[in-house]
């Protein structure tokens, strides 16, 4: 009786033991058990200078979001432009599978479709409002998905700079004649534009702008606006600082994902991805009001530049010749009018919106 009594008081005590040491680890989540214990370590390629404040912190916050959100599960290392693929190479860095991640701007691949122009910005276009109405709610992120999908890349709204400023000039733009001759960075549509008015556009990296301006390979550059052209110090390199941004009004960048990637991870993790996306898109914005107008009182306040907005006349010709090449560009290509069908019918009806809200107001408010 009393070994019997024994056995069963050790039994209780192994049994109390070991319900202790259970209680003390921690419960396997349903999603990790989806996962199967899985951790995914990625490399994200960017077109911007490393660490480069706006633009290429936002592509260092969304590798610490995925990591946060997912509990580790997802890690992904950023490269900056030229660390592991030149920087105007990153579509084909994600696409080829040298990186599962990519984050930029699409203008930047019009050499691979036309459209892809589009979805950064039109000159004249949508600003950073009506082009996140246009994607999330409008239908623009299909057509953007549909347009990557022969490439076996998927894009994601990751980031927006707001209207941009016009850039910085060393000759003074006091005519349309002006524009003539000028050898200026601008990239996607609006280097077209300049190209039309009988300008020279240069593709840049922008690691490689303050150079080129400041030794005259360049007469003008656009960067992005107050905040990061203090960064980069073109106020050195340059005499003239003009708005506004027709070519971009509101700059929408890209994370893009290899589809083979994507598609490897759980579904819990495609959802962490598209929501963090979101956030920095968000975020980033968020972070160029704040600091643009900062950034300019500092230009104009310790560095006394010289900001001056382009004369009307000129204005209304860039408009009239962006027009021009878009409607050009619609006739000889299906998929950039299938685009440009569904954004320029967008805009027709928020136009109608912004000016009874936003504009309206604005006006109101400097009365």
């Amino acid at each position: 009786m009393k070994r019997r009594q024994f056995v069963a008081a050790a039994a209780i005590t192994a049994t109390g033991v070991g319900v202790s040491a259970c209680a003390r680890k921690p419960a396997v989540t349903d999603a990790e058990s989806l996962a199967g214990g899985a951790t995914f370590r990625w490399k994200m390629v960017t077109t911007w200078p490393p660490n480069f404040p706006g633009v290429g912190t936002g592509a260092n916050r969304l590798a610490e979001m995925l990591d946060l959100a997912s509990a580790g599960r997802l890690k992904v290392k950023v490269f900056g432009g030229g660390e592991l693929v030149p920087a105007l190479e990153v579509f084909d860095a994600v696409a080829g599978g040298t990186a599962e991640m990519g984050h930029g701007a699409s203008y930047y691949w019009k050499g691979k479709a036309e459209a892809a122009s589009i979805f950064t910005a039109i000159p004249f276009g949508l600003n950073a409002a009506e082009m996140n109405a246009w994607l999330y709610s409008g239908g623009g992120l299909e057509l953007w998905r549909e347009l990557y999908a022969p490439f076996g890349v998927l894009p994601f709204p990751c980031g927006n700079t707001g209207v941009q400023m016009g850039g910085w000039f060393n000759r003074e733009i006091r005519s349309v004649a002006d524009l003539k001759g000028l050898k200026m960075r601008i990239p996607g549509l609006g280097g077209e534009v300049l190209q039309r008015a009988g300008g020279a556009p240069v593709t840049l990296p922008g690691g490689e702008i303050f150079t080129a301006l400041q030794t005259g390979a360049i007469d003008a550059t656009e960067w992005i606006g107050p905040y990061n052209d203090l960064a980069f110090g073109l106020y050195k390199a340059a005499k003239y600082y003009y708005y506004p941004g027709w070519h971009e009004p509101g700059s929408t960048l890209e994370c893009i994902v290899s589809r083979k990637a994507y598609d490897s991870l759980p579904p819990d993790l495609q959802e962490i991805l598209r929501v963090c996306c979101a956030a920095v898109n968000d975020t980033m914005l968020a972070e160029y009001n704040a600091r643009s107008f900062e950034a300019l009182d500092t230009l104009v306040d310790d560095h006394k530049v010289d900001v001056r907005p382009f004369p009307n006349d000129v204005l209304r010709y860039l408009r009239d010749l962006s027009h021009e090449i878009v409607r050009e560009t619609a006739a000889r290509d299906p998929s950039f009018a299938k685009v440009y069908a569904s954004m320029s019918k967008f805009e027709a009806g928020i136009s109608r919106w912004t000016a009874i809200s936003d504009l309206a107001y604005l006006k109101t408010r400097s009365l």
